[in-house]
């Protein structure tokens, strides 16, 4: 949609490259999203769930890890000591409390990225109500996906498919790559009226060099910067916030809401968020409040569909 008003325009995803120009510059996100729902029982058969988030501290990368940062279910049972039977070569102990989680140990002969490859479930958002299948550990991945750490999908970059991204190439847009790990409370709605009373949290991200080095260049030229999805727009932002994108690692709690100067993007791709989310809210401060509510009773009438596995908007 035009964010500055207009009418509205609906176009196939494979026609994305009508929207772009050359000397674009097109950033994506790279991170992949772990089977990190484990599924077992507690020693008196009763079911329990763990989530796993990211590596505990001083425990190593994603693929060797074995003590994690976890979100348990049921929370007020999985206490420290308790231990989760997952299956008859992996046991989950928890060890200790962490903020409103838990830090568990994998015991295991397997590789912690084998055990997960194994037993692990992908963690559907809440809203898909059905158990996870076969297909949704590639479905639910980006084709340029390939650092592992996020429990939930860069949805607005699983309509691209490598045709497209080759026309793209084709057509003089630049590509680059950045990582944000996707974590739960890209799903935690605003529950209080006031926006400002709601906490983010922190979610890591790395900004390589070639990435910083494309986007300020491109921005000195006066070319456009898309973000492909809202992770994107807050790593850039976050990275950005000096006016010049820093390359390098780093952790962002940022909560972009109206109003916001935006210092780095230009074009957003996204897609049809929930009511009452944080990712939705940044669209409104990138489109202006009416604007989407707009779109988003076009898409209504239009019978778009919503959410994870649903259609996208691009915001020029």
């Amino acid at each position: 949609m035009p964010s500055g008003g207009g009418a509205f325009e609906d176009r196939k995803f494979r026609d994305f490259t009508g929207l772009v120009r050359a000397g674009d510059v097109l950033i994506v996100n790279e991170t992949r999203v772990l089977a990190a729902r484990l599924l077992g029982r507690k020693p008196t058969g009763a079911p329990a769930e763990i989530l796993l988030l990211r590596p505990a501290a001083g425990s190593g990368g994603f693929d060797t890890a074995y003590e994690w940062e976890a979100l348990v279910r049921p929370g007020g049972k999985l206490k420290p000591g308790r231990v989760v039977d997952v299956a008859d070569d992996l046991r989950i102990e928890i060890v200790d409390s962490a903020g409103g989680g838990r830090v568990v140990r994998l015991h295991t002969e397997l590789e912690p990225s084998e055990a997960l490859r194994k037993h692990g479930h992908v963690p559907l958002p809440p809203y898909i109500d059905r158990p996870d299948e076969p297909d949704d550990r590639e479905r639910y991945q980006t084709v340029y996906a390939k650092n592992p750490g996020s429990v939930a999908a860069p949805t607005a970059g699983l309509h691209f498919t490598r045709r497209l991204l080759d026309e793209l190439d084709s057509v003089g847009v630049e590509r680059h790559a950045v990582t944000l790990d996707v974590g739960v409370g890209t799903f935690r709605p605003v529950d209080s009226d006031d926006p400002d009373e709601h906490e983010m949290h922190e979610e890591r991200y790395e900004v390589p060099q070639k990435t910083a080095e494309a986007v300020n260049h491109a921005r000195s030229q006066g070319r456009r910067v898309w973000a492909v999805g809202t992770t994107v727009v807050r790593t850039l932002e976050a990275a950005g916030s000096g006016g010049e994108v820093r390359a390098g690692a780093g952790a962002t709690s940022l909560f972009i809401r109206p109003p916001y100067a935006f210092r780095v993007v230009d074009a957003l791709v996204t897609n049809f968020h929930l009511p009452r989310s944080t990712l939705l809210m940044l669209v409104a401060a990138f489109a202006g409040h009416a604007r989407t509510m707009e779109a988003y009773e076009h898409a209504i009438a239009g019978n778009y569909r919503f959410y994870s596995y649903g259609d996208a908007m691009a915001v020029v």
